[in-house]
């Protein structure tokens, strides 16, 4: 999957890829969130609302400074990308990222349901915050790629099941930030 005619590589965009898992983790942790408000559960409203919203920033921070010495590694020895090279839209980087992780999503948001019984809103909240942190990466990310005017990119068979500083990744490519359909930090890019 990783090989295209004529030599060259399938690439996914890096920032793309972070950025794939903010949305659906957001949403579902706003609403197993707001489902385990109406739950009293065993430790009161009250008390899941405060510890939620500490999980919800720990979560966040977490996820944001995982990892973050790798993609750095990774970015500083980025080779450039080959004229050969095949840059995978973003809307089918998400696509098969969301068709990866679905079932893992189901879990967690039914599994944050469910604790909501014990502690309300905490496990929502832990699910939120990964997802604002994925987010906030790829804004690291895209800054990263305005100041050094180049868009970073991993091979799709190195970035697997959506991990592009996996251990299975052995270095990032780069372009010019005009390339492929997503701007810096994996947003889409508007079209005049």
């Amino acid at each position: 999957m990783g090989r295209t005619g004529r030599g060259g590589q399938s690439l996914v965009r890096v920032a793309v890829v972070v950025r794939a898992g903010a949305v659906p983790l957001w949403w579902l942790g706003v609403v197993a969130a707001g489902i385990g408000l109406l739950i009293p559960g065993l430790t009161g409203r009250r008390i899941g609302v405060w510890a939620g919203a500490a999980v919800f920033v720990l979560a966040a921070a977490a996820v944001v400074l995982v990892r973050r010495r790798k993609y750095t590694a990774w970015a500083e020895r980025a080779s450039r990308a080959g004229k050969f090279d095949y840059l995978q839209d973003r809307a089918v980087t998400i696509r098969n990222w969301r068709r990866a992780h679905v079932w893992w999503l189901v879990a967690a948001f039914a599994a944050a349901v469910g604790s909501s019984f014990v502690v309300p809103v905490v496990a929502g909240a832990a699910l939120a915050g990964a997802g604002v942190g994925l987010w906030l990466k790829a804004v690291w990310l895209g800054r990263r790629e305005r100041r050094d005017d180049a868009l970073l990119w991993v091979r799709t068979d190195w970035a697997g099941s959506g991990r592009p500083a996996g251990k299975q990744v052995k270095g990032y490519r780069t372009t010019g930030v005009g390339a492929g359909d997503a701007v810096p930090g994996g947003g889409r890019r508007r079209r005049p």
